[in-house]
């Protein structure tokens, strides 16, 4: 096994985000449960507004960087 499959191992075994898995996705502090919640919600508000349009509302924490979008909003 290599080091980093072996240290995403014990990492989920710790209920953290592994450190490759955080490179890639969203920054935060939750362990590994919400967090994993989290992104099937943020995962299911991309897909809804992709298949159904544009949203009423906006989840504005559901953005990797909400920063931006308010920006294309201007």
């Amino acid at each position: 096994m290599s080091e980093t499959l072996d240290s995403m191992y014990v990492s989920i075994q710790n209920g953290r985000v592994p450190d490759n898995w955080q490179k890639v996705g969203y920054n935060s502090l939750k362990p590994l449960g919400p967090w994993h919640a989290d992104l099937l919600d943020r995962v299911e508000m991309f897909r809804l507004w992709l298949e159904d349009g544009q949203p009423n509302a906006y989840w504005l924490s559901g953005f990797f960087f909400p920063q931006g979008f308010m920006t294309g909003c201007l």
